[in-house]
């Protein structure tokens, strides 16, 4: 019998997220303030930068989901739902 899904998923995390606790904090911040400024400076494809960081804290949530609380993923969704704002406005511009 296989494994359900999220199982799966954590399982195939391990080796990225072993690897991200091995890196100093503030270089996780400065790689993902550097795609989202790519994402606002760079034009036409600047939005798959963008599209980069929301599947990455999409992951993140993903994993963490069940060890927060309902506050905690309130917020989480919101920085998600901004971070696709701001791609799609990046993606169809005027």
């Amino acid at each position: 019998m296989s494994l359900p899904l999220r199982s799966r998923v954590e399982h195939a995390s391990v080796p990225v997220v072993t690897r991200l606790n091995r890196m100093p904090r503030a270089l996780g911040f400065f790689i993902v303030l550097a795609m989202m400024a790519v994402g606002v400076f760079v034009p036409r494809v600047g939005f798959l930068a963008t599209l980069l960081v929301a599947a990455f804290v999409g992951w993140l949530l993903y994993l963490v989901w069940p060890r927060l609380t309902l506050a905690e993923r309130l917020f989480r969704i919101a920085v998600l739902v901004m971070v696709l704002a701001v791609a799609l406005v990046q993606a169809v511009p005027r």
